[in-house]
């Protein structure tokens, strides 16, 4: 077991401290209060559904959303996914939410909720259910700094105080702090490498922009991400910029139908990117789509990314 879970195992072992109510945090422009901490929250996608877990609240869950594939979950953690149910694969509509006698969603601008749809704050308040918004997901609906981890660390710390452990939360961010500061051995000290973050997509890619997770994760793992000055989350964008802005390391983002192998394939043999020095020199990282995105697993992302970008450079 990784010092990490070593960590997680004992922090969810320890109580939890009484927390005074009602709480209010920043939920993007919004303040939102909770009199008492949740007793039927919902959370959406797996990497949201890892943080609830992480903080030790699947007694506090009526069930989860959008995780496609269970297995996706971490391995420490599926035993505590298996206590709550599935209300659906994919985004819930309101009745969803409804039958389940939710009072509290955990989601995001496109991690469970669209501008316009039914399943917004807005539209849930009516019928008694809170929503918390993702941190990355806010640009979506005002305007925000970069992507940072920043991001996961004002979640969690919010998502604690709501449920009332936030002695757990600071626990949770302290260590990630730590693991952090030890892989500073592994940051190169000299020119941050170019990196593109491939997601999907074959006429025109689908990447990160500036507010999306994954230019914080290469930031921190010493790197640079070639679309950081894109003011966008995740978007598309041509092969003419990929190709002018010559990445040196390609990061695949692995999930769905089409495999890490599949895409990493595609673009090993078109002949419009032969050029271009990551896949001249098959300089590829394979990061899983729940360690791409705002979740526990940032960390083990960061320790990934600054490996792989230190063998680069070799």
């Amino acid at each position: 077991m990784t010092r990490s879970l070593l960590f997680l195992a004992a922090l969810l072992a320890s109580p939890a401290k009484a927390q005074a109510f009602p709480v209010t945090v920043q939920s993007c422009d919004r303040e939102i209060t909770v009199e008492a901490p949740p007793r039927r929250a919902v959370s959406n996608d797996v990497n949201l559904t890892e943080m609830m877990l992480a903080l030790g609240l699947q007694d506090r869950m009526a069930g989860h959303t959008g995780i496609s594939d269970a297995r996706t979950v971490h391995g420490p953690l599926q035993a505590a996914l298996a206590e709550i149910p599935e209300l659906s694969p994919r985004y819930p509509g309101r009745e969803v939410l409804l039958g389940a006698n939710a009072d509290f969603y955990f989601a995001g601008w496109n991690y469970g909720m669209s501008i316009g749809g039914e399943v917004t704050p807005d539209r849930l308040a009516p019928f008694g259910i809170t929503v918390y918004e993702l941190a990355e997901s806010c640009i979506h609906v005002m305007e925000k700094p970069r992507a940072s981890l920043d991001d996961l660390y004002t979640d969690i710390r919010n998502l604690g105080a709501i449920f009332g452990v936030s002695e757990r939360a600071e626990a949770l961010i302290a260590g990630w702090r730590a693991e952090l500061a030890a892989l500073s051995d592994a940051i190169g000290t000299g020119t941050p490498p170019r990196v593109f973050v491939y997601d999907s997509g074959e006429d025109t890619p689908y990447t990160a922009g500036r507010y999306a997770m994954p230019t914080a994760l290469i930031e921190a793992a010493g790197g640079v991400n070639i679309m950081e000055d894109f003011g966008k989350s995740w978007a598309m964008i041509g092969w003419e910029e990929v190709i002018a802005r010559d990445p040196e390391v390609i990061v695949i983002v692995d999930y769905g139908e089409v495999t890490a192998a599949q895409k990493r394939a595609f673009l090993t043999s078109n002949p419009a990117l032969a050029h271009i020095t990551a896949i001249r020199e098959d300089n590829f990282v394979i990061l899983d789509y729940v360690a791409a995105t705002p979740g526990p697993r940032n960390i083990e992302a960061v320790g990934l990314l600054a490996r792989a970008f230190a063998g680069a450079a070799e």
